[in-house]
């Protein structure tokens, strides 16, 4: 299901790869993708396509983000080649974002995530509220298959 690039445990460039290797390469992308701010930022530009974004524009739509984590998601983006950016040679640059082909394939799968977390948000809480009102087990996990 991943893909590995070449000399990674021994693999091929475009081999499958293993999730649960340690060395594999979706272990970094997924902890890439799968943070807060680049589902948000994802799905932002996914309402604009195919139009472009400048950055404050993203800012003013995800609250919360600061600039810096704003940047540095960015940046991760544009690196995986998820987002392009444009540079207009204006004083001061300004600078525009937008969904790459790739990137907009990737908003489908988010898009199921956060709908499923909003759909079970109240379960999980729920459950977050009894763990959080009973007593700590001191004994060794009994729900788990010998």
């Amino acid at each position: 299901m991943t893909t590995s690039t070449a000399g990674e445990s021994g693999r091929r460039p475009g081999e499958r790869g293993d999730l649960l290797d340690s060395l594999c390469p979706t272990r970094q992308l997924l902890d890439r993708i799968g943070t807060k701010w680049t589902s948000m930022v994802v799905k932002v530009l996914a309402e604009e396509a195919p139009d472009e974004r400048r950055f404050a524009e993203l800012r003013r739509r995800i609250p919360g983000i600061s600039q810096k984590m704003l940047s540095v998601t960015l940046q991760s983006l544009v690196r995986d080649g998820l987002v392009a950016r444009r540079v207009e040679a204006t004083v001061p640059p300004a600078v525009h974002y937008r969904l790459t082909g790739l990137g907009l394939s990737l908003e489908g799968p988010l898009s199921v995530l956060r709908v499923w977390a909003e759909t079970h948000m109240a379960e999980i809480d729920r459950s977050n509220r009894l763990a959080d009102e009973s007593p700590p087990d001191r004994g060794p996990d009994r729900t788990a298959n010998p």
